[in-house]
């Protein structure tokens, strides 16, 4: 997996956060907001990726993730934010290093075993977890593999699960639902 985002980091905007349809465009707009509205806070952003969602947050924010190319990509879009390079399980950190953690295409790729320790890190770590993760519609399989192609013709098999809110407010344990749209779902949990 860590070799399939490093290779995708140059195309992974385009693809995440594809918008070619004004419906979408106003989705992505909406979870703007909805990211935007969230409080200051210090927060670590799990798996940020080239900082797309991440730009959007406020407050003293600290990305991870495993991919150099994704952190480099990240680092120019928010100079001002602290990058650091490593693995979601376990977290890097010391306990309550943060006041939330946040994470957007990220738990949908971990299968169930992973995404529970991933919880138990994202507790360890702070008392709120913010998810975003691609929404379940009906004819999609809700989990399983994916084949993925990228531009440079290599092909990768991906875990995929896509979420109801009901679903995955359940595995986070309760909480609020953000945000739902047909691309996305975004909820909050908090565990003080």
């Amino acid at each position: 997996m860590k070799e399939y985002y490093h290779r995708r980091a140059a195309e992974y905007d385009e693809t995440s956060y594809r918008a070619a349809e004004a419906e979408e465009v106003a989705e992505l707009a909406q979870l703007r907001d909805v990211i935007g509205a969230l409080p200051l806070s210090r927060t670590l952003d799990v798996a940020c990726g080239t900082a797309f969602l991440t730009r959007f947050l406020h407050g003293e924010i600290v990305g991870l993730d495993q991919s150099e190319e994704m952190l480099r990509l990240a680092r120019k879009r928010m100079p001002r934010a602290r990058f650091v390079r490593g693995d979601a399980i376990p977290l890097p950190f010391p306990d309550d290093s943060f006041e939330r953690v946040f994470t957007s295409n990220f738990y949908g790729h971990l299968e169930p075993p992973l995404r529970r320790r991933f919880l138990a890190e994202a507790r360890r770590v702070a008392p709120e977890l913010v998810v975003v993760d691609c929404a379940w519609a009906p004819g999609r399989v809700p989990e399983g593999l994916e084949e993925r192609t990228l531009r440079d013709g290599s092909r990768w098999a991906i875990h995929k699960c896509y979420f109801t809110p009901d679903v995955l407010l359940g595995e986070l344990g309760g909480g609020d639902l953000l945000f739902h749209g047909p691309t996305f779902v975004a909820v909050r949990t908090s565990w003080s």
